[in-house]
């Protein structure tokens, strides 16, 4: 959990920097702006994603170590060979709890954020699931605790092989020649991204495209078919939490009023999309039909509303650094309070990016439970060690937001935009 904190502490800084050097590249050179809006919920979804992770909220029924302890027949000391076969298990286990997500109906609710950007950046590969509580496919993982990998390779490994996957989220690098034979390219992972019907459920490599190529789900970008991002019921919302459980939403409530028990049961395992008989026209749910010819989703804010957003998201991040990095010193049970707070954080502004009138409401909330926070703790998880002032930097910065927040739900949101950015 702490190192897992630490690591993350380097990684972010250079994922932000990726991020901002990809933007200033395509706007001087395609004269490309991005959408800010889109950019920031990626951000607040990689935060959510991380914080998840850090506070250890995820349950494996079988863990690593257990297959390694009860099955393992040989066993490798850590070194170079040991962790080239440990990647290459990973990315194995990679492929096929990728290719289930997209072909399970149950198992899409945890990857569908990852693809619900209707645009390809460096900032898409961000967005990652916070729905995913149960990891359930530890068993691919059988061939490396068979040969005796040891846990702490798999654990170093994992993060490595996860951050690898980064930057080949972008259209600015084209095919690299031979390259494309062996590993997952921006090229490839363009084809994974896309909806048009070419390239649907293709490409679910995650570092050796070789595994799209043994079982069948490889398909080459074409020149003549120019990929569309995003997903076929398109989330329209700039929250990451609430895209993070649209998909499990729409399940349950299929699955509620489906007529007879076998929909009830087979709606969860069933591919991905479907739903029972004639639930398309009893209780339809937005689709994109012509994936050349579609709005994409823009809640129409003003200049100030998205900076407003952009900072944020800063300040947030900045506080989720602090969590990280303080983890020991916060303590086991206060991490969880930071940890809640946090995405009661992100989920009030990226309300407000919804031109939601309730985020007051969440706004108003989190005030107070930052407040109370720092009554009962005598300051703000022990930032007064490091800053003398920096509890009632904290709650100063919670009233401005509050005050701002007011600000958009009773002044801006009244009115007719009068300038509109979509960079």
């Amino acid at each position: 959990m702490e190192q897992y904190g630490k690591i993350l502490i380097i990684a972010m800084p250079i994922f932000l920097l990726m991020i901002v050097i990809e933007t200033v590249y395509g706007y001087f050179k395609y004269n490309v702006s991005v959408r800010l809006m889109d950019s920031v919920s990626s951000i607040s979804s990689g935060m959510t994603n991380s914080i998840k992770d850090v506070l250890g909220l995820t349950v494996t029924f079988i863990s690593y170590d257990w297959l390694l302890n009860h099955i393992g027949i040989g066993h490798l000391e850590p070194s170079i060979a040991t962790y080239i076969i440990a990647f290459i298990a990973i990315d194995f286990y990679g492929y096929w709890t990728h290719r289930w997500a997209h072909q399970i109906n149950f198992f899409w609710n945890k990857h569908a954020i990852h693809h619900s950007s209707e645009e390809f950046n460096l900032a898409c590969a961000l967005r990652q699931s916070i729905s995913s509580f149960v990891n359930l496919f530890t068993f691919l993982l059988i061939p490396a605790a068979l040969i005796g990998v040891p846990t702490e390779v798999i654990t170093v490994t994992l993060p490595i092989h996860l951050f690898l996957q980064f930057w080949y989220h972008t259209v600015y690098i084209k095919k690299l020649g031979i390259l494309e034979k062996f590993i997952v390219t921006p090229s490839h992972h363009r084809v994974h991204h896309a909806i048009n019907p070419e390239y649907m459920d293709k490409n679910h490599s995650q570092i050796f495209i070789i595994w799209d190529k043994m079982f069948g789900t490889f398909q080459e970008e074409l020149d003549s078919v120019p990929p569309v991002f995003g997903i076929t019921r398109p989330v329209e919302t700039w929250n990451p939490i609430r895209i993070n459980f649209q998909h499990l939403g729409l399940l349950i409530a299929d699955a509620w009023r489906a007529p007879n028990w076998k929909d009830k049961f087979n709606i969860w395992f069933k591919p991905t999309g479907w739903r029972p008989e004639n639930f398309e026209e009893l209780y339809p749910v937005k689709k994109i039909k012509d994936v050349y010819n579609f709005q994409k989703f823009n809640s129409s804010n003003s200049k100030k509303l998205i900076y407003w957003s952009v900072l944020q998201a800063l300040i947030t991040l900045l506080l989720v650094s602090y969590l990280f990095n303080n983890i020991a010193f916060i303590g086991y049970k206060n991490i969880f309070i930071y940890g809640a707070f946090l995405f009661i954080s992100i989920y009030s502004y990226t309300e407000l990016m919804d031109i939601r009138k309730y985020s007051l409401f969440w706004e108003g909330f989190r005030l107070l439970f930052g407040f109370l926070i720092i009554i009962n703790l005598g300051d703000w998880f022990g930032i007064n060690n490091f800053i003398s002032f920096g509890s009632y930097l904290i709650f100063g910065y919670l009233i401005i937001s509050f005050l701002v927040t007011f600000y958009f739900v009773f002044i801006e949101f009244r009115k007719p935009v009068q300038s509109k950015l979509t960079i």
